[in-house]
């Protein structure tokens, strides 16, 4: 089996391991007590601490290691939060966060707080200046992701830091996804990671909150890691966390270099070997070994369980592998195609021929699906062969004065109606009948998925037709799409 979902969890580093499996001798007693057991474990717990804030490029007393890197972004964004209260109540993220952060700012704006989601680009990267334009008097912090973790786009958090510097506001980074790759550039305030993402073990976070930052930690009180992540600390799985960050750093130059080479193979070929497949995220700035794409037509769910049957482990953003039945926040966010979607993460180590031998299976996997849900296989919209299908029927004019005759811009059109049916069927009924119209023709496709209102608009710009924008319908959203050629 081939694993290409590092984004998700990192395999473990062979330093990890080692370091795991030495600490579990040396480093079970209580690093608080002063007897010779517990001065043993203080002296891993102190080097682990150092070794991790060099990597990270900050002061072994600003670290402090949490259960998760989800509980790193809690605590940061709480404990900042609650530090600059008498400034305000107001919090800014991006659009692609992190559900962590996501959820952390939902919870803050249903306290009362107020909340500002700054919009990305369509590859995924926000711009400084709606940073600077979101920024008032009363926010109390701003979030921002170092790198995406479903389609890899680097965020550019030097220049958010900048200007969250130069209004007086923290910036609190999730730099999960690019922490093993290099330390995150910029005068930010609180970051936080995550050790499964660089091949250390799981359950094993880190925060960093710069020396003059306010901040006041939440909930009850402890004295264990500057009361920012009270409890135990599981001192093996620290000490674990630390090594192979140090390991992976050793290594990520070489690394870098040669997955990205991988992941540009991948970029360029796929929309080669496979029709109809749209690569997402920044061509150039992006993390190394991780490259996303979409396929129309393509159920993301089936596609997904037919390239783990092939011998590929992939992850994927598209709402039919959702129990929410909805888009990725961050494809969404971006206004591009949903549906088919896969993201490739390269581990570090990944051999050449793993990537080619994936390129081979990828189309023909792709094709068996497309021909299952009865996808179109034509050169594309306007072809004559293609007929109407079930579900598609006729739109008629009203008679007025006895004359059918109509303004071309209410040509007669079809509907599709879709309702009930999930992607990426809306889509593929729009595909078949779109032939069927006269040019400056409407389609009116009815869905009750909430996919539709992204994919349909993908397919219109993928194809060269116009989308005209959606309405109420009895049941669902009726979205228009008008033939252009």
């Amino acid at each position: 089996m081939v694993y290409f979902d590092a984004a998700s969890a990192a395999p473990l580093h062979p330093v990890a391991r080692q370091a795991l499996l030495a600490s579990l001798d040396e480093g079970w007693a209580d690093p608080a007590r002063l007897y010779r057991e517990g001065r043993r474990a203080r002296m891993l717990l102190d080097a682990a601490r150092e070794a991790a804030a060099e990597a990270v490029g900050c002061r072994p007393d600003e670290l402090v290691f949490t259960p998760s890197g989800t509980r790193a972004v809690h605590a940061g964004m709480a404990g900042a939060l609650a530090g600059r209260r008498r400034v305000g109540g107001h919090l800014i993220v991006s659009a692609v966060e992190h559900s962590s952060v996501l959820h952390a700012a939902e919870a803050h704006e249903a306290a009362g707080g107020s909340l500002t989601h700054v919009p990305v680009d369509r590859a995924g990267a926000v711009d400084p200046a709606a940073y600077a334009a979101a920024l008032g008097e009363d926010t109390a912090l701003a979030c921002l992701q170092s790198a995406n973790h479903e389609v890899g786009t680097e965020q550019p958090v030097a220049r958010v830091a900048e200007v969250c510097r130069a209004a007086g506001v923290p910036l609190l980074v999730d730099a999960a996804q690019s922490l093993g790759w290099g330390p995150v550039e910029g005068d930010w305030s609180l970051l936080a990671g995550s050790a499964h993402k660089w091949g250390g073990p799981s359950g094993v976070g880190l925060l960093v909150v710069r020396k003059g930052v306010r901040f006041a930690p939440q909930g009850p009180g402890d004295e264990r890691e500057s009361g920012r992540a009270p409890g135990f600390e599981n001192l093996p799985a620290v000490v674990a966390a630390a090594a192979s960050l140090r390991a992976v750093r050793a290594e990520a130059a070489a690394e870098a270099g040669r997955l990205r080479e991988l992941t540009e193979r991948i970029r360029a070929r796929v929309p080669l070997l496979v029709p109809d497949a749209e690569v997402v995220g920044d061509p150039e700035h992006r993390l190394p070994g991780v490259v996303t794409f979409s396929c129309l037509y393509v159920d993301g769910e089936t596609l997904l369980h037919e390239l783990d049957r092939a011998g590929f482990s992939v992850s994927s953003g598209s709402s039919c592998t959702s129990s929410t039945l909805t888009p990725s926040h961050v494809l969404k966010a971006m206004g591009v195609l949903s549906e088919g979607n896969v993201r490739v993460s390269l581990p570090p180590g990944t051999p050449a021929e793993d990537v080619e031998r994936f390129l081979e299976v990828l189309p023909g996997t792709v094709a068996a699906v497309r021909e299952r849900l009865g996808a179109p296989t034509g050169p594309g919209p306007g072809r004559e062969e293609v007929g109407r299908e079930e579900g598609a029927r006729e739109e008629r004019p009203r008679e007025e004065g006895g004359s059918e005759e109509r303004a071309p811009e209410a040509r007669a059109g079809l509907v599709v109606d879709a309702i009930g049916r999930r992607c990426p069927i809306p889509v593929i009924e729009l595909a078949k009948v779109i032939g069927d119209v006269p040019v400056g023709g409407t389609v009116r496709v009815l869905a009750d998925d909430e996919a539709a209102r992204l994919d349909i608009p993908a397919w219109c710009e993928m194809r060269g037709q116009e989308y005209a924008g959606e309405e109420p319908a009895e049941t669902g959203t009726a979205y228009l799409v008008r033939r252009i050629r």
